[in-house]
């Protein structure tokens, strides 16, 4: 078929030429792509604001030689008008759909196109406090792809937890035998959180403290940089 269609995230935009856009899209069934949206710029096009990152779309693809054509769209759920208002969250969907494209750039799932819908759903709506949003994506996208970090049992010997280090080369929560030179030492209720991001515990997790949470989110950030061996560049977008 020289044509498919299939429901799609848009996480970022960038001009080409002097109308035209390029339109990087995580979609449900098709893995990662980047389609060509032709005459976007102009004040006639028929695409608009439909094409806004964090907007979920109907797309109609065209397969082309070197790229895609996006010939129809249709709006689906408008999360960037929502997100957009409120910089804390714009800055942290920022986050999720750069780690989201990341990780989708080889090995692409249906799984990682819902985790997505549903954070930035939770976010749009303010469902749960952003931070918590944002890490809890980033810990669970992390782990569909690979890198499921411990917080309770030593990552290195399976001593049963809990255990008062954590270590990002090891994998996570080390014991005091197995403890490598450099390794942090959380708080208990910061592991405590990390654990319930993990495992979506929402009503435990929006209880925890400020402090907690700032933990928590500066253990996520070098978890999630150290893995992908790259850095996230729109962390350096977030509200300190």
């Amino acid at each position: 078929m020289k044509t498919y269609r299939d429901e799609a995230i848009v996480l970022r935009t960038q001009k080409l030429g002097e109308a035209d856009r390029i339109i990087t899209l995580l979609t449900h069934h098709h893995g990662l792509k980047r389609v060509v949206a032709k005459g976007i710029r102009r004040t006639s096009s028929k695409f608009g604001a439909r094409l806004e990152p964090f907007t979920v779309v109907d797309a109609q693809i065209h397969l082309g030689r070197s790229l895609d054509v996006l010939t129809q769209v249709a709006a689906i759920r408008l999360y960037g008008m929502e997100i957009a208002q409120d910089y804390d969250k714009y800055t942290r969907a920022c986050v999720m759909v750069e780690a989201a494209e990341r990780l989708s750039e080889d090995d692409a799932s249906p799984q990682m196109y819902l985790l997505l819908l549903g954070a930035l759903h939770a976010l749009g709506k303010a469902r749960y406090p952003a931070d918590l949003v944002m890490n809890s994506f980033l810990l669970r996208a992390m782990a569909l792809s690979g890198w499921a970090p411990s917080f309770w049992d030593c990552a290195l010997c399976d001593t049963t937890g809990p255990h008062t280090h954590f270590n990002v080369q090891s994998g996570g929560a080390v014991c005091s035998q197995c403890r490598p030179a450099g390794s942090t030492a959380p708080a208990a209720q910061t592991m405590l959180l990390l654990g319930d991001l993990l495992s979506g515990d929402w009503e435990s997790a929006v209880s925890s403290e400020d402090f907690t949470r700032r933990e928590a989110g500066s253990i996520v950030a070098a978890w999630v940089q150290w893995n992908l061996e790259r850095r996230i560049i729109s962390y350096s977008s977030l509200q300190r």
